[in-house]
């Protein structure tokens, strides 16, 4: 194995393997890149065993192909700190790969190619087609909700949902649920479901990040696979079945407040400061043109703030995590929010007006 590169390139591929590559080393093995080299290209491959990602990037100068693996961590650090524009020479010397610029040699420790874990993917169903935004919009609106460490493993991820030329995804830690339901850019034949690890959705975002090219995704009954601007990602799903979402999501008549998102968000910022640090409650009474705001702590300490909004319906005495409250009004666009009230000890419905896109349910503190 024998090839030029610039910094660049190889950076690049680098710093999207990093988030896949086992943090524990289990397997020593798994800590390291797998190099695939032929006349035109690099891929670059890492997992950890649950999850693959594989680069290509553009070689500058062929000699020699040939496959090795390499520590990621070092590689990835080495290379980002040599200058911008800089050719790379990397080419294999016995077991050590070797690395040369204009201003340095470099010998770093390999491991064979042969010893590289194979991960199965499945190729078969249906491929969905969808704008970046889309995807990026899907995960952003509802994956801060996701389970995290749950003995419920099924909570641990995020749930896809695609029919015709719809997509949903739907996260819920049991305290809180948030969906999203987006239009695919061409539609399915079959109705496909599957559950995303927490792990694998955040590596999913971060390829999305500002592309412009659309993304091709296969979801499978047991893996998923993402292909965007010459990355594919895989990742296995989680075994289970989902909770009924639809059920969850309160519906029937409901008294309806309609208010400020920025001026809600900053109140509740302002008020939670005296909250207690363990449960982190706010309470919100309704009245029909202003909400009042309070919360206390063991300490004895008080905050209470009024704020103007429009609200109809009977009055509500009903307290939230803040922290649940702000992540969502974190992930909404709209200036305005509706909070939509089925009583004092039933979970609220968080909506922007006019849209049917975005749904995000609370269940009521107990204080």
């Amino acid at each position: 194995m024998d090839f030029y590169i610039t910094k660049e390139e190889v950076v690049k591929s680098l710093n999207s393997t990093l988030g896949v590559v086992e943090k524990r080393q289990t397997l020593p093995i798994l800590a390291n890149v797998l190099f695939e080299v032929d006349e035109s290209s690099l891929r670059l491959t890492a997992t950890d065993l649950e999850s693959e990602i594989s680069t290509i990037s553009t070689i500058s100068n062929f000699k020699s192909g040939g496959k090795i693996t390499a520590p990621a961590k070092k590689l990835s650090e080495l290379c980002r700190l040599f200058s911008d524009g800089s050719e790379i020479h990397f080419f294999l010397d016995g077991d050590n790969l070797r690395i040369e610029t204009n201003s340095g040699k470099y010998n770093l420790a390999t491991l064979p190619s042969e010893d590289f874990p194979v991960f199965e993917k499945e190729e078969t169903g249906d491929s969905i087609n969808i704008t970046p935004k889309n995807l990026k919009s899907l995960i952003g609106k509802t994956a801060f909700a996701m389970g995290n460490q749950d003995w419920r493993h099924y909570l641990n991820g995020l749930y896809l949902f695609v029919e015709d030329t719809l997509v949903t995804s739907v996260a819920t830690d049991a305290h809180r649920l948030a969906m999203a339901t987006l239009p695919l850019n061409e539609g399915v034949k079959e109705q496909i479901t599957g559950i995303v690890p927490r792990k694998s959705i955040n590596e999913i975002g971060k390829l999305v990040g500002d592309s412009s090219e659309n993304v091709v995704l296969k979801l499978g009954s047991s893996s998923i696979i993402v292909d965007i601007s010459g990355t594919t990602f895989a990742s296995k799903l989680i075994e289970g079945k989902f909770p009924d979402y639809e059920q969850v999501i309160p519906s029937g008549d409901s008294s309806t407040l309609s208010i400020n998102r920025k001026l809600f968000s900053e109140s509740l910022s302002r008020v939670s400061v005296l909250s207690s640090e363990k449960f982190r409650g706010v309470r919100i009474v309704t009245s029909d043109n202003s909400i009042n705001i309070s919360a206390n702590n063991p300490e004895k300490e008080q905050a209470e703030e009024s704020i103007a909004c429009s609200y109809s319906g009977e009055a509500t005495d009903i307290a939230f995590n803040v922290n649940y409250i702000q992540e969502i009004l974190s992930s909404i666009d709209d200036d305005n929010v509706e909070i939509h009230f089925f009583g004092s000890n039933k979970s609220c419905l968080i909506t922007s007006p006019g849209s049917e896109s975005f749904k995000y349910v609370v269940m009521p503190l107990l204080i």
